[in-house]
């Protein structure tokens, strides 16, 4: 029963604030719009206290910098963002393409000056991606959002860390905040099947600017994956075969089992 009067009202706020956000839209500036956002996803984060029980604990909120940085969290729920959103002001996101087809939200993001990336643009898109957009975002000393792994994951899994983040990094000179959650035992994927208890969005110690590529992209998906399993029950258990390979046919995720393991299954 919760879990339908969630889904009712999940929509009914949706559309609420989205055709409440076209006026500010309008507006010169995108401050009243932002704020207007991150209302709404501190309404979203209340329904779910309120109306199924999912309380969220944020930690570490005091190590993300004053000015600009990325914020580079897990993801493993349909409620990261509004969670995330909810608890800084002014951010910029990074998103698929696909949502500027949606109706409002298109305008909406553009207005939010997001940085979206065209999925099937491949290096053309990532040159346009720290070139343009992340100078405009520099300039404007933001901080920034941007999921690594770049799908939801099952909780114990993770996709493999999108190296796009570094060329992020790498052009913005800023730190990396990563963010363990175990918001995914309790809110799944897009799923709609909810569960009262109490999740953690938990931000970690910055990654500083100036690494390489492979000290970068090893350091933030340890951060994440570690902190992230620290988060999980005592008695969760975890998969044999952690890492997952995005299948587009399926739109889910297939374990990526070691050369090594098959030959000992082999035998």
């Amino acid at each position: 029963m919760r879990n339908h009067l969630f889904r009712i009202l999940y929509w009914i706020t949706s559309v609420f604030f989205a055709f409440l956000a076209l006026p500010l839209a309008i507006l010169p500036g995108r401050r009243l719009l932002m704020r207007w956002l991150q209302l709404y996803s501190k309404v979203m984060v209340w329904w779910m206290d309120r109306i199924v029980g999912i309380k969220i604990e944020f930690r570490g909120l005091d190590k993300i910098p004053s000015t600009g940085c990325i914020v580079a969290p897990k993801h493993q729920s349909w409620g990261d963002g509004y969670a995330v959103f909810s608890q800084i002001e002014d951010l910029a996101i990074v998103t698929g393409n696909h949502l500027e087809s949606l109706p409002l939200v298109g305008f909406i993001l553009r207005k939010m000056e997001a940085i979206v990336v065209d999925n099937c643009g491949g290096a053309h898109a990532r040159d346009r991606l720290v070139g343009e957009e992340m100078a405009r975002v520099r300039e404007q000393n933001r901080k920034l959002l941007i999921y690594p792994e770049g799908h939801l994951a099952p909780v114990g899994f993770h996709y493999r860390y999108r190296k796009g983040i570094f060329f992020m990094y790498e052009q913005y000179q800023c730190p990396v905040v990563p963010a363990a959650t175990n918001l995914g035992l309790f809110w799944p994927g897009e799923e709609w099947t909810l569960k009262p208890g109490t999740a953690v969005l938990e931000f970690l110690d910055p990654i500083e600017p100036g690494l390489d590529k492979e000290t970068f992209m090893a350091r933030l998906e340890e951060q994440i994956e570690t902190s992230s399993i620290d988060l999980l029950p005592d008695d969760f258990e975890l998969p044999k075969y952690r890492a997952l390979e995005y299948d587009k046919e399926t739109d889910s995720g297939i374990p990526i089992i070691p050369e090594d393991a098959e030959v000992d299954a082999a035998e």
